[in-house]
């Protein structure tokens, strides 16, 4: 399979000296993408106080192949080093979005931290995408989970 070719423009006020979304090993599934803020706010970056969250600029907008999709994840590091996290994980970018790519951040650490531009803030996937037909019925199929809401499978 031909790998699928995300194209890639720096926004405007973008440092265009930062590294590009990159696999960091042979085997990752997800890019890197890095904190790239505008000149007036590269020197202090971003500081989020305990369970703030911020819109985390990257310099760059995508154009994303029809059918694929980009999902933005934590990364693991910081999810358990401080407690960084994006509230709305995985975050979608559908192949359509031309603006520019930004990152929710949340800290649901303890302690305040500073994201510095040019830091690695979450990993980028690009995955594809199947779109369902939805259909009204009278009736569903039965299960045997049946209609059992959150917890019915069983104790965790």
């Amino acid at each position: 399979m031909t790998a699928p070719i995300v194209q890639l423009a720096w926004t405007d006020d973008a440092d265009r000296g930062l590294p590009l979304p990159a696999y960091e090993t042979a085997g990752a599934a997800g890019a890197d993408l890095r904190a790239n803020f505008p000149p007036d706010q590269r020197v202090d970056g971003v500081t989020l106080a305990s369970g703030e969250r911020a819109l985390v600029p990257t310099g760059l907008r995508l154009a994303i192949p029809m059918g694929f999709e980009v999902q933005l994840r934590p990364r693991s590091g910081l999810a358990l080093k401080h407690g960084l996290t994006l509230p709305n994980s995985p975050g979608t970018i559908d192949s359509d979005y031309r603006g520019p790519l930004g990152v929710i951040i949340q800290n649901g650490g303890d302690m305040p931290y500073t994201i510095s531009h040019g830091d690695r803030i979450a990993q980028m996937i690009v995955a594809p995408v199947i779109q369902a037909a939805f259909k009204m019925t009278d009736a569903l199929d039965k299960t045997a989970r049946g209609d059992g809401g959150f917890g019915s499978t069983g104790v965790s």
